[in-house]
């Protein structure tokens, strides 16, 4: 009885330990902004976390309150903090970069979607870019870099396991670029690259519309990273992502992956040689979370062709003017 007593007890403190095997990553979202199913950083959050918990064993995802949070607790033991939010002078982060980097020398990995890759603009400090430049190898730099919508064809993709399983793909998405990389994009990886439209470089000097380093590029068919990998000096690891302007932007399958995969690298976890394998979601599920309602006459019919159309083997064809 005595021997039964002691095994079950074992058992019992084992059974924690299991649990805490598991690489915890943690999704700080920011509240919503824009329109219908645009900036739904906690809806998009939450999916991300669905298909981490769901498709990556060895990952635990959670997704904080919107904002930065007043209990850092969660943060404690964290292997990644992947922050989707508005970006610029109001970033969350840029209040509690001491406590980002604290989390950064210990190894953990730093993620930035969409907005959240633009840190302060310099102007007052602490403006977070040489932050963001340490932790994730690039952000948005205002008067350098531009954030205009466009249909960007994704012919090749990075050679790096964050590219593992992803398929050449297009979508449309405010795609920004011409970002501000590390000198010698010394230990950044780009994983999604492509030729901007010179539509979107003809934009007058504004401080995320246009600018004269832009200009420079018209008539030049220069490839631009969209998103990228980096690897830190201090061992950590990060990412940016430029596009999920648009929440439905996560039912294509190659992007979707391209962005698991990154989450799980960052947490320095083993992606797998086919990437995160996920079902694809319907339209429906896509909207399961999003916070405002639909505009009237909206088409959920039209909205799921367009998503199972986004999802056919890309033509290559000339940047258009």
């Amino acid at each position: 009885m005595k021997y039964l007593l002691m095994m079950i007890l074992a058992g019992l403190v084992a059974m924690p330990a299991a649990a805490q095997d598991k690489k915890k990553i943690v999704f700080i979202p920011g509240p919503p902004s824009h329109g219908y199913a645009q900036h739904e950083h906690k809806a998009g959050c939450i999916a991300l976390a669905d298909w981490i918990n769901k498709g990556a064993p060895g990952f635990e995802a959670v997704v904080l309150a919107e904002g930065w949070p007043k209990d850092e607790a969660p943060l404690d033991g964290a292997a990644a903090v992947i922050m989707f939010c508005d970006g610029g002078n109001g970033h969350m982060a840029l209040p509690h970069l001491a406590k980002l980097d604290e989390l950064n020398a210990k190894g953990v990995g730093i993620g930035c979607i969409h907005y959240g890759v633009e840190p302060g603009d310099g102007k007052k400090q602490p403006d977070g870019r040489k932050e963001f430049l340490k932790w994730i190898g690039g952000y948005f730099e205002t008067m350098y870099s531009v954030n205009p919508h466009w249909q960007a064809s994704f012919m090749e993709i990075g050679k790096h396991p964050v590219g593992n399983g992803v398929k050449p793909f297009t979508t449309n998405d405010e795609w920004y670029y011409h970002m501000r990389f590390r000198e010698n994009m010394e230990g950044v990886t780009p994983i999604l690259t492509a030729v901007p439209p010179d539509s979107t470089r003809k934009g007058k000097d504004d401080a995320h519309g246009g600018n004269p380093d832009v200009r420079a590029g018209l008539g030049k068919n220069i490839p631009e990273h969209v998103v990228w990998v980096s690897q830190n000096a201090n061992g950590s690891r990060g990412f940016g992502c430029t596009g999920a302007h648009f929440h439905l932007n996560w039912g294509n399958d190659s992007f979707r992956k391209t962005i698991l995969n990154a989450i799980v690298w960052v947490a320095k976890g083993e992606v797998p040689a086919n990437g995160i394998d996920t079902t694809r979601p319907s339209v429906d599920e896509l909207l399961q979370n999003v916070t405002k309602a639909p505009p009237k006459g909206y088409d959920k019919a039209a909205e799921q062709k367009k998503l199972e159309d986004g999802n056919k083997p890309p033509v290559a064809v000339a940047p258009a003017k």
